[in-house]
């Protein structure tokens, strides 16, 4: 189970201190510019795709993996 899903729309202001065990990340919208980095860090395919970006497939989720992801998570912090 995902402890915290994290959907951020830009990083300039998130902090990955605010992270725990189990929780995952999603680069949303222009949040999807800077490569995910680190373990359970995904970018939103929809949102890379639309931006012209290449990001390998295993680190990319779409709209209806997203939706499992927020209805499987204790809670969703929108960034």
């Amino acid at each position: 189970m995902v402890n915290t899903l994290w959907l951020v729309r830009k990083l300039g202001d998130f902090s990955s201190e605010l992270l725990s065990d189990n929780d995952v990340v999603i680069l949303i919208q222009d949040g999807v510019l800077r490569w995910p980095t680190r373990k359970g860090w995904y970018v939103c395919k929809e949102d890379a795709l639309a931006r012209g970006l290449k990001v390998p497939e295993e680190f990319m989720k779409g709209y209806e993996e997203i939706v499992e992801l927020i209805e499987a998570s204790r809670r969703v912090i929108v960034w």
